[in-house]
């Protein structure tokens, strides 16, 4: 692990993050990728090593890939992982194995916390600006015009511009901003037990609606396997935690439960809550310090890693000059709505596997039964489409009309399909574009639609510009054509993109670094929805000097972000 970094050889940082858990650590990636001097404090001396969260979804696995990551995360995951719901008879209730990956990654996967946080930690090694202290824990901090005074145990302090609290449901952070934590605790308690070398084997997840005990059957990875199941009112936690009672509960599915391999079980509660503010003024909450959520659509871990996306490329736009502090009340705008539907949406889907009345329950069997008559309400089910997806009508966005068309896409995260260039086939579309900006047009000359100007004021913030078009065009270029080094042409391999823009009647996207689409507009209005954009997101007009650095319009020099992978192409 990164030893401990005296404070009085740090003075001062851009961002302090308190807590080193997987939030913070994804957080912490997205800054060092953009220069952004970062302090973790975390008051553990290590990772957590235990599995808590055992679900990865599409989009966070699109964000480790955003950050270099993936390659690493990948080997500790069960891809396209099946999840049924069964009734007390073992009878097949409900299946979801959602087909499609239009984000890049499957929608459903299994995973082992500990070694994908341990990747992330990793990860950070490759930023000299990015610091980790363990045992280290931040008592108190106070905000002033310039900056936030961070005080930490043992009388250090540091100063930072921001400070944000990745800290936990408890979280410390919280308590000093003076944020309420609004939401309710179920009475209703579970015992969770994770066995190394799974007994059981196959590669997919089970829940169990059963009245006499409901339970969980998930199969993580490396042979990991955890098992959940209701406590009774009767049952007390000394009892939920006793070996022969925990034999009992695992003897229905276990040919041998005395000689499982037990890695931990423990007793706990499902929460649901959320903060009543994300920000207050230089302080910003992030994760299980923001939101909690029952466990039964796995987004806890999710949800926080969407915070960390969202949050991460406005500090560093901030921190970096390109633009205003006003950027950072979107995340709270943007974050907060879906956060709210991700916890609605959890806590109902416990109250309907949970009851314990086997009338209530036979009821609610039948009635499940019934709606997968319907094609339709099958294929809801089956693919996942009642999870709610980040759709953002107000923020860090730029719509066409108030309120949005109910067809555009603006708002909303881009696709991601497999791409050609001129020099590369087969690549991810986000590998292709980089960690920043984008203006994606289809069958047309980004340059020429933005004009000189806009050009260079999104390439000043180190924008990616891509001339999409389909795969027949791919290598023409016109007898007369100029190479443009600044525009990259893709060819849509999958036909993917077609079919994007076949449902939308704009053709120009602007693509933020989280893959948002921040507006969209007929080719003719490149130009007034760029200049529209600027104002929205608080963006800096900025010119770009020798060397590559680029001056703000303040004469503060920007860390423009530079693409992953680097496809040359032309326009022609």
């Amino acid at each position: 692990m990164s030893p401990k970094t005296p404070a009085n050889q740090l003075d001062s940082v851009d961002v302090v993050i308190v807590g080193a858990g997987p939030v913070g650590l994804t957080l912490a990636n997205v800054l060092g990728q953009q220069g952004v001097s970062t302090l973790i404090v975390e008051e553990r001396d290590t990772l957590i090593d235990y599995p808590r969260g055992v679900g990865l979804d599409d989009e966070s696995l699109r964000t480790f890939q955003s950050i270099g990551l993936i390659d690493a995360v990948l080997p500790h995951t069960v891809p396209n992982q099946i999840l049924r719901f069964f009734d007390s008879r073992r009878r097949l209730l409900v299946e979801m194995a959602p087909p499609d990956a239009r984000f890049g990654w499957p929608k459903r996967n299994g995973f082992v916390q500990p070694m994908v946080d341990a990747e992330l930690l990793v990860g950070l090694d490759r930023f000299s600006c990015v610091q980790v202290r363990w045992g280290t824990v931040m008592t108190d901090c106070a905000e002033d015009d310039d900056g936030v005074t961070v005080h930490l145990d043992g009388g250090e302090t540091v100063r930072a511009r921001y400070v944000v609290g990745c800290d936990g449901g408890r979280s410390a952070t919280r308590h000093l901003m003076g944020v309420s934590f609004e939401g309710t605790t179920s009475p209703t308690r579970w015992v969770v037990i994770d066995l190394a070398n799974d007994p059981l084997g196959h590669p997919n997840s089970e829940v169990g609606a059963d009245p006499e005990r409901p339970y969980a059957s998930i199969s993580i990875a490396h042979g990991i396997r955890r098992f959940e199941f209701m406590i009774h009112d009767d049952e007390s936690d000394e009892m939920a935690s006793d070996p022969a009672f925990v034999a009992k509960l695992l003897s229905t599915f276990v040919s041998h439960p005395d000689k499982v391999d037990i890695i931990r079980h423990r007793v706990y509660t499902h929460h649901s809550r959320i903060a009543g503010a994300f920000r207050r003024g230089r302080l910003l909450l992030a994760g299980d310090a923001a939101h909690l959520m029952p466990v039964w659509q796995g987004q806890g871990y999710n949800s926080g890693i969407r915070d960390a996306a969202n949050l991460g490329w406005k500090l560093a736009a901030v921190v970096n000059g390109a633009a205003g502090d006003a950027l950072l009340d979107t995340y709270d705008v943007e974050r907060r709505k879906h956060a709210r539907a991700m916890i609605d949406l959890s806590t109902m889907v416990g109250r309907v596997i949970s009851p314990t009345n086997r009338r209530v329950a036979s009821l609610r069997d039948r009635a499940i039964r019934a709606a997968s008559i319907v094609p339709s309400l099958k294929r809801y089910v089956l693919e996942m489409r009642f999870k709610p997806m980040p759709r953002y009508e107000q923020g860090a966005v730029v719509h066409a009309s108030t309120p949005p068309a109910p067809g555009s896409a603006v708002g909303t995260l881009f696709i991601q399909p497999r791409v050609d260039t001129r020099d590369a086939a087969n690549v991810l579309l986000d590998d292709v574009i980089g960690p920043g900006f984008a203006v994606l047009c289809w069958n047309n000359d980004p340059r020429r639609l933005l004009g000189e100007q806009a050009f260079a004021q999104w390439k000043s913030l180190g924008a990616s510009f891509i001339a999409a078009r389909p795969i027949t065009q791919l290598h023409w270029r016109a007898d007369d054509a100029v190479e443009d080094p600044d525009v990259i042409v893709v060819g849509d391999r999958t036909g993917a993109l077609k079919g994007f823009f076949d449902g939308q009647t704009d053709s120009v996207l602007f693509l933020r670094p989280d893959r948002c689409i921040a507006g969209a507009c007929i080719a003719q209005r490149s130009p007034e929805l760029s200049a529209a954009l600027f104002d929205a997101l608080h963006l800096s007009t900025s010119t770009e000097s020798e060397g590559g650095e680029t001056h703000g319009s303040n004469g503060s020099v920007l860390h423009v972000a530079q693409p992953a992978s680097e496809p040359s192409g032309t326009v022609g």
